[in-house]
């Protein structure tokens, strides 16, 4: 009957009238502006519409024009959404009854409508954790969900992780979320929102889809979000997973050299050589380039232009870059070691005063140094003042041992050019005196280090000498070999030459521990199964005596370089080495452990070290471990900031309350945190180390300087460098050292550097990172190392230096300038837009130095280079569709 309808209307709308109106509806009322109000009272009139009972058709009709007409309104507030949108807004109080009638209506296209709408609401108005914007969406009818807005999809896809994670723990069907997800991926790939498809796709595993998506327009901001998401996985598999998505999504796009990088950081030999399959050209060329700067094993290529790829991989081309270097930053005039030390400027009233007195220096001792300082100052340059000269007598001023390391500096001299090096280093190696014959096999090495491509000569000219009756010489061709061929994986090496020195059948524990380490720089990071079975068979073999001895540590170095960065690999080995009670099992195992998880940032592990910290260990001969976990710190977290800058926090705690054997490997940790990265906190810290009353504190710490400001020429590390040669001048070993960091500070004039992360930090070089251990793990024992026979491990170095250029070459890989711009690099992972890359830059035209943290890029058009990363060498071609003028 309409007139009872009318009239049930009327008692219906007093009702509505009767309800007491609070304080603040009322001053909301009055603030409200007249369009407001009307909007308010039409969503009212709106709202008690769809809450009839909608029995005959045109009822239903009614019923669906008004769910229409509030579907407009919410759909056209929620386009953008900066504040809480006016519709939203006033249906809040309606939210409650709405849901209610939702649960009596009859199904029927209606309530999916319905549905449709409660499921927005309920993004700002459903209780937290409720999911029921999701449960609403699933109930709700099938019309594209972006008509709905950024927010609300946003808002659905945290609904959808947490409720997949849900099912998948209850064991539910999971399929009407994946259709959703289907959807969503799409339209977040195309409206720009690249980090939220990627994010929703690894909260549902299901992040394979996601190449479907990646093109080239977009691909670039993709991966780069991906690449910064894996430091942050926790299991292993999702861990490589996700990296060989990456792989993948560059090589379909193109990008053969960036997908060369992440191939290398799988660790994946075989790929790596199947991109280089893929590749053409300059490509090809400038591949090449990265492979051979990272150093990384590669299998055998399938190519014509064999050699040539052979000659950039093995760095061939390194000598004449680096000299045009040199040329253009006009840093050819060789140096002194006492233009280095600057010891005028150290003058003082003291040093006057000492001066005068007789000085307990040992010359031996000043000699040694300044072989070292020399070596590290021209390294590369191939001219000095001290050993190259014709008729020069300075090998001579050495004493026996120290002869070994003065003419091994001629290696250092000559890094990386094999044909000059080679003849002027042979000539030594005809000597009568067996230190500086095998001084200068070891030099060999030292030249070859790097540059070891199949026109090597460290094999031919050091493979003699392995099996020779003197020991000192056989000892320095063993490691000669280990340092040019770090990382390289040469399987020449292994089989027949070094793997019969690994044991203990006739010869001392040191020579079996000096081949150790020597395969382990090698084969660091392969995993080698032949070797790890037969370092493993000598540590199994060797007696309390042999275990004791200070050459033991570099069996166990070079046990863990085979598993650099593997993993769980190297679990078997542990568990092996823990069922044994030999006094160093638990260094060996601290040793490999560190080693395979370096980089990671593996939080467990961290625990595990830091407990291993904790313990008081009085007896000198059980806690050498203790000194592996402070250094495992810096080698798990190294190579990210986040973590960096939480270890640097618990070193300040360990030097506050660990025991006197932990603190003194504190300083090395800290070098090894910040390689060639002069961080003003970590020197200060340093520095104050330095004056430690423990000497071999303050021995470590004036090393570590020189380790974090190796190749930057850091003014501030050189002034307390010369304050502390001056504090220090009546102690020779703590003169020696600091020498040596002077030394290294001005490594290669200031073009060196021994930073082991590339490629804008996402590569580790490994056999950067083995040079680098070998000379840490020497330093745990100072005494019967650096400042004891075995001053040589220093030259381990050699095998991380890399010029820190950005070179510019044309197709006939001849340098060529180019304008850039260098600047502080930004992480622009997951940043809207085209966010700039690099702040605070300056325009340079190339060669240029980058310093830590430093990034390039092209500041003109006129050409394109072959990689998006630009360090090293990059080749570049013209670019026919520039706009920019030539100079």
């Amino acid at each position: 009957d309409p007139v009872q309808a009318e009239e049930e209307k009327k008692k219906e709308s007093k009702e509505i009238e009767m309800l007491p109106k609070t304080h603040e509806d009322e001053e909301e009322e009055d603030e409200m502006s007249e369009e407001d109000r009307k909007l308010k009272e039409t969503l009212d009139l709106l709202v008690k519409e769809v809450m009839k009972e909608a029995g005959d058709p045109k009822q239903v009709g009614l019923q669906k024009s008004a769910l229409d007409k509030l579907r407009d309104q919410v759909r056209s507030s929620t386009s953008s959404m900066t504040s809480v949108p006016k519709p939203l807004k006033f249906l809040r109080p309606h939210y409650k009854e709405l849901k209610e009638n939702f649960e009596v209506m009859k199904d029927t296209a209606n309530k999916k409508l319905l549905a449709d709408i409660l499921s927005v609401l309920a993004m700002t108005m459903a209780d937290t954790d409720s999911q029921e914007s999701l449960k609403f969406k699933l109930l709700g009818s099938d019309e594209p969900l972006g008509s709905w807005g950024h927010e609300y999809i946003r808002n659905l896809s945290g609904e959808i992780g947490t409720e997949y994670n849900e099912r998948v723990e209850n064991e539910k069907k999971v399929e009407d979320l994946v259709k959703l997800v289907d959807e969503i991926v799409p339209f977040n790939m195309k409206h720009n929102a690249e980090a939220d498809a990627c994010d929703l796709l690894m909260e549902v595993s299901l992040l394979d889809k996601i190449q479907a998506h990646v093109n080239k327009d977009n691909h670039a901001r993709v991966c780069r979000y991906l690449l910064s998401c894996a430091d942050y996985v926790s299991e292993p598999i999702e861990y490589t997973k996700l990296l060989e998505i990456v792989c993948e999504a560059y090589r379909k796009c193109d990008q053969l050299p960036d997908s060369l990088r992440v191939a290398m950081k799988l660790s994946r030999p075989s790929l790596v050589t199947e991109l280089f399959a893929e590749s053409k050209g300059l490509v090809t060329k400038q591949m090449a380039f990265i492979v051979g700067t990272v150093k990384f094993p590669i299998g055998d290529l399938e190519d014509e232009d064999d050699e040539e790829l052979l000659e950039l991989i093995g760095n061939e081309p390194l000598t004449e870059l680096y000299g045009t270097l040199a040329s253009e930053l006009d840093v050819q005039e060789a140096k002194t070691p006492e233009d280095i030390y600057k010891s005028h400027l150290a003058d003082s009233v003291s040093n006057r005063l000492q001066a005068s007195r007789p000085a307990k220096v040992d010359s031996a001792r000043k000699n040694l140094a300044s072989s070292f300082v020399n070596g590290f100052v021209n390294a590369g340059f191939s001219k000095d003042k001290l050993i190259t000269p014709k008729g020069s007598e300075w090998i001579f001023k050495n004493k026996d041992h120290g002869m070994i390391s003065a003419a091994a500096s001629l290696g250092m001299v000559y890094l990386w050019n094999t044909q000059v090096g080679g003849n002027e280093i042979d000539k030594y190696t005809l000597s009568k005196q067996v230190p500086i014959k095998a001084g200068a096999l070891l030099a060999i090495g030292i030249c070859c280090a790097g540059a070891s491509g199949a026109m090597s000569m460290a094999l031919p000219l050091l493979q003699d000498y392995v099996e020779d009756s003197n020991d000192t010489i056989k000892m320095m061709a063993i490691l000669g070999l280990g340092i040019a061929y770090c990382g390289t994986g040469n399987q020449d090496l292994s089989e027949d030459l070094l793997l019969p020195v690994v044991t203990l059948e006739g010869q001392s524990m040191e020579m079996a521990s000096i081949a150790s380490l020597a395969l382990g720089m090698v084969f660091a990071g392969t995993a080698n199964e032949d070797v790890s079975a037969a370092i493993l068979d000598v540590f199994l073999y060797a007696s309390d005596t042999q275990c004791n001895d200070s050459a033991a540590m570099y069996m166990c170095l070079g046990l863990g370089l085979l598993y650099l960065g593997q993993g769980d690999a190297c679990e078997p080995i542990i568990e092996t080495a823990e069922a044994t009670e030999k006094p160093i099992s638990k260094y060996l195992c601290l040793t490999v452990e560190t080693c395979a998880y370096a980089g990671t940032g593996n939080v467990l592990l961290v625990q595990k070290l830091l407990k291993a910290i904790s313990e008081h260990i009085e007896d000198e001969k059980t806690n050498k471990h203790q000194a592996v976990a402070v250094l495992g710190l810096s080698l798990v977290a190294m190579g990210e900031d986040l973590g960096k800058e939480m270890i640097v926090r618990s070193m300040d705690h360990i030097l506050q309350y660990a025991e006197v054997n932990v603190k003194r490997a504190v300083p090395l940790a800290f070098g090894l945190l910040s390689v060639s990265n002069p961080d003003v906190s970590i020197i200060d810290t340093l520095s104050k180390l330095s004056h430690d009353s423990d000497q071999q504190v303050s021995q470590n710490a004036v090393l570590a300087l020189g380790i974090v400001g190796a190749g930057t020429n850091n003014s501030r590390i050189a002034g307390l460098l010369r304050q502390l040669s001056t504090y220090y001048a009546r102690e020779s070993n703590h003169l020696f050292l600091v020498r040596i960091a002077q030394g290294l500070l001005h490594l290669g004039k200031g073009l060196l550097t021994l930073d082991p992360m590339l490629s804008d930090g996402l590569l580790m070089s490994h056999s950067a990172v083995a040079g680098l251990l070998v000379l840490l793990h020497s330093s745990f024992d100072m005494k019967n190392t650096l400042l004891g026979k075995r001053h040589y491990m220093l030259y381990c170095l050699a095998c991380g230096m890399r010029p820190r250029m950005l070179m510019t070459v044309d197709e006939k890989l001849q340098p060529i300038p180019v304008k850039v711009r260098v600047g502080q690099a930004v992480d622009t992972a997951g940043r809207a837009g085209k966010p700039k890359t690099i702040t605070g830059f300056q325009t340079h035209k190339t060669p240029v130095l980058l310093a830590h943290g430093e990034r390039a890029e092209l500041a003109t058009d006129i050409y394109l280079p072959m990689t998006n990363v630009l360090e090293g060498v990059v080749i570049v071609k013209k670019n026919p569709d520039a706009v920019d003028e030539e100079d």
